[in-house]
């Protein structure tokens, strides 16, 4: 019998109850050719690959990442809290040592699903990788954890939530946000006050493919990596990059996923978006599984595999390594652009439009972050939308000293009646408030 040489664990939550609309690409089927592939290669019978149920997420784990509005009961889904539980099972499952990696095959994703949740954007509710490293980290509290987001669109969602969080370093590399939804993921996106510099976004032009996937990966995450010493990776593992994709206009294969995991070496990968569900997710799923297992992924191969009419263009090869550059150098210089942009300042003000694409929702929002040489500082979102409501929303980070403390709930106190809405995180002692 075969033997995984990394013992791993797969959770799989196909949802197969929920679909946006019988058409849409995030729809019922999108993991039943995947399924067929899996048990069609035997994989449940390698000796060290093990299947795993997911757990079902609470109202608690999604009020500690997002502000939902009203709230969490009004907006998230049955099928959207257990897709989060899959990714915390998966997460329990490595920091408990009963596997050595875990790869939630789960669904709905949720790379796109930032602090205000009004509705559906992106084709996310509640983000899931954020529910699953909050949960974990009320029993690791000084976690230091790196998120790689291979998905093809960058992760927006990811990046609002940990923007101001140094312990959660947050690379996206995905296709140039002016070709792409949803328009963000560029060099200058680089963090609140508390995380500056921690935030590194990899714009790569359309038809990128397995040489400059792989050239970003050895040449600027693997170095920054190794410098940030993350206590846990974590792949956020969108398969939308592939040839086949219907929605998106790069070039990689399922051998390329399947290098791309052997030479990053996740602990704990989360599938995310991937919409070619016959022609690329059964065999780049198949390819993330062996190599996470530490198997032969060298026969993977699509049935229109063709390499050579794969091959990346000289130009595009030049531009990746441009942009791997520019990254490279940005995080290498992080300390000097901190004094220029951020020092002396007792604020930094971010504003921001979010189009709810799904549900056709349009949000207005104006963040403030403390500059606080205590601690990450607290901050606050006076958020307003087309549907109707004006929120005011208080965070209290992890590390918040005593007067960020006093200050965030002044600020829920004595918030001004012309919200509908006031909220506060208080992830200092695990509370949450709403009024």
């Amino acid at each position: 019998m075969l033997k995984a040489n990394n013992k791993l664990g797969l959770i799989f939550f196909p949802a197969f109850d929920w679909a946006i609309s019988p058409t849409h690409p995030e729809r019922e089927e999108r993991l039943l050719y995947t399924q067929d592939q899996i048990f069609e290669e035997g994989i449940e019978d390698i000796e060290g690959i093990e299947f795993f149920n997911p757990i079902v997420a609470d109202e608690k784990d999604i009020e500690r990442v997002h502000f939902c509005v009203p709230d969490v009961r009004t907006r998230v889904t049955q099928s959207h809290l257990i897709s989060a539980g899959g990714a915390i099972r998966a997460f329990q499952l490595v920091m408990e040592k009963k596997v050595d990696k875990a790869f939630a095959l789960v669904r709905p994703p949720g790379h796109h699903a930032q602090r205000v949740v009004y509705g559906d954007k992106g084709f996310c509710i509640i983000n899931i990788e954020a529910v699953m490293i909050e949960r974990i980290r009320q029993e690791y509290k000084d976690l230091r954890v790196a998120i790689v987001d291979t998905d093809c669109h960058h992760g927006d969602g990811t990046q609002d939530i940990f923007w101001n969080d140094k312990n959660t370093l947050f690379i996206s590399f995905h296709q140039d946000g002016r070709t792409l939804y949803p328009g963000t993921g560029f060099f200058d996106e680089f963090g609140g006050p508390g995380g500056y510099g921690y935030n590194l976004n990899i714009p790569l032009p359309p038809g990128t493919g397995e040489e400059g996937f792989l050239y970003v990966l050895d040449n600027v995450v693997l170095p920054i990596l190794e410098e940030y010493k993350p206590d846990i990776i974590i792949n956020s593992a969108g398969q939308d990059n592939h040839y086949t994709d219907p929605i998106t206009n790069m070039n990689f294969t399922a051998q390329g996923y399947a290098e791309l995991n052997h030479r990053l070496n996740p602990n704990i990968a989360v599938l995310e978006g991937g919409y070619s569900i016959e022609g690329a997710l059964p065999y780049v799923n198949l390819g993330i599984i062996l190599a996470m297992a530490g198997l032969d992924y060298s026969k993977v191969h699509e049935p229109d595999y063709n390499k050579e009419r794969l091959r990346q263009p000289n130009n595009i090869t030049e531009y990746v390594k441009k942009v791997s550059e520019i990254v490279y150098n940005r995080w290498k210089d992080k300390e000097n652009l901190y004094i220029k942009d951020i020092r002396g300042k007792d604020y930094i003000q971010r504003q921001r439009h979010v189009y709810y694409d799904t549900d056709g929702i349009m949000e207005n929002q104006v963040q403030n972050f403390k500059v606080c040489n205590k601690c990450s500082g607290v901050n606050t979102i006076d958020s307003r939308s087309d549907t109707g409501y004006h929120i005011f929303a208080i965070t209290i980070p992890r590390d918040a000293c005593s007067n960020c403390i006093d200050e965030g709930y002044s600020l829920y106190k004595y918030a001004s009646n012309k919200y509908s809405h006031v909220y506060l995180q208080d992830r200092v002692n695990d509370l949450y408030f709403a009024k």
